[in-house]
């Protein structure tokens, strides 16, 4: 397997820990860099970004209360383009990863872990991070057209409540900001909001990894751990990519709802669970009143109120506010200079197709902002090409003048057409696993 280009940096006092997440994290992503100490960190920031950081709550022996990883969280959360962060610690301090979750931390993994649960984890960090657009200010929602206005206003009107909401939309919409924006003006804001891939997680640990197990419950069950429903408690679970689960796993989910408790694998009783359910598809809505795709009494559970986030090419007026945040943003990232808009640039820009939504838009402001190199942003500058659809080469001649980029990039677009944006169908049928659909997504700008 060809080694990602992903950046990710361990922060751990234990040297053997840190070179055996190491070990085991080189064989499939780029660049590790290990980090002893904390007081290193912000001299290593100022010269390099990560995509993932792997931290330690307690560096200081005899220290249990996890001070010093919450200040490096701290840290973290106040980049420009914050890594995605999972905790690492003993299983004492899981009430301690769970305050982590709140500071902002996306997933937990408790010491000593199970190889494949944290190449997972550090999989799921890398697809959302590449799949969720920044946001201008915490979990604020850009664009000022009518349609915007509209989500905004179903926004604010269901986050008071602890109605259950599922968000509808495209790839790259921005479904998980939206959830976001949802907890941030709910009552629950100050607890976690923990956000769960439903379509990445294997059908043998589903309920492990929902609702937790006890000590020699299955062979590697070593310690005790709580589950996404138990490390969420008083906060909101995002469920993201519900409609890629298997149909038993959405049993299983829909009896923990309909019980609001969970059993941990290996328990003599369920707990119950204090928990707001935001979930998202990406799965168009005759696929999801389909009964062999969906079960409908879930979904009676889970659509109390639908949000539908547009497609940004039926939202244009949103665009130019989109690229001049992006642009702002990645200048000030990258430190470079500020540039405007070529006014043939933003014309075409209007006209682009979009089919990778505001995240595409995103990643092209990037590439944009690091190649540019006149007094004005260019269209050429955005990496976007032309026509927006790929179709296949009329002789062999054209097809001599394809990049092999331009060919996967192609195959990445027919099957993302085919499969109607459900990036797990997508990367099915390109015979890929979605972490690396998602980082070829962000490559190509789609």
């Amino acid at each position: 397997m060809q080694p990602s280009t992903a950046r990710i940096l361990i922060l751990d006092d234990d040297a053997d820990v840190a070179f055996a997440a190491r070990m085991l994290l080189r064989r499939r992503h780029g660049e590790i860099i290990v980090l002893h100490e904390p007081a290193a960190l912000p001299a290593l920031l100022a010269q390099s970004t990560f995509d993932v950081v792997l931290l330690d709550l307690n560096f200081t022996p005899g220290r249990t209360d996890g001070a010093e990883g919450l200040a490096v969280l701290d840290l973290l959360r106040g980049q420009s383009r914050p890594p995605a962060v999972i905790a690492l610690t003993a299983y004492a301090d899981v009430p301690l990863a769970v305050e982590a979750l709140k500071r902002g931390a996306g997933d937990f993994i408790t010491k000593p872990w199970d190889n494949a649960r944290l190449l997972a984890a550090v999989d799921t960090a890398l697809a959302r991070r590449a799949a969720t657009p920044v946001a201008a200010a915490g979990s604020t929602l850009i664009g000022e057209s009518a349609e915007m206005g509209a989500v905004r206003a179903m926004v604010a009107g269901v986050a008071p409540t602890e109605a259950n909401v599922l968000i509808l939309g495209e790839n790259g919409v921005g479904k998980e900001l939206v959830a976001r924006a949802i907890h941030a003006a709910s009552r629950r804001a100050g607890a976690a909001f923990l956000a769960v891939d439903m379509g990445a997680l294997p059908e043998a640990t589903f309920e492990s990894e929902l609702f937790g197990h006890r000590r020699g419950s299955f062979t590697d069950a070593k310690t005790d751990r709580d589950g996404r429903f138990q490390a969420a408690r008083g906060g909101t679970l995002f469920l993201d990519e519900v409609g890629n689960m298997p149909l038993p796993n959405q049993a299983k989910l829909l009896a923990a709802l309909e019980r609001r408790e969970v059993t941990p694998l290996g328990a003599d009783r369920p707990q119950a669970v204090d928990v707001r359910i935001v979930s998202a598809t990406n799965l168009d809505e005759a696929s999801l009143f389909d009964p062999a795709v969906f079960r409908p009494d879930l979904l009676f559970r889970l659509n109390t109120i639908v949000i539908r986030v547009p497609p940004l090419r039926v939202r244009r007026g949103d665009i130019p506010g989109l690229l001049r945040h992006y642009l702002a943003h990645y200048e000030g990232h990258y430190g470079r200079p500020a540039r405007s808009l070529a006014p043939a640039a933003q014309a075409r820009l209007l006209e682009w197709h979009w089919p990778g939504n505001v995240r595409a838009l995103r990643h092209a402001c990037e590439r944009a902002v690091i190649l540019a190199a006149g007094a004005a942003y260019e269209f050429a500058d955005f990496g976007l090409g032309t026509p927006d659809t790929v179709t296949p080469p009329p002789n062999a001649q054209a097809l001599e003048d394809q990049t092999l980029g331009d060919l996967e990039r192609g195959a990445i677009a027919a099957a993302l057409a085919q499969a109607k944006g459900n990036i797990s169908e997508a990367a099915r049928r390109l015979g890929l696993s979605r972490a690396a659909l998602y980082r070829k997504l962000e490559k190509h700008g789609l």
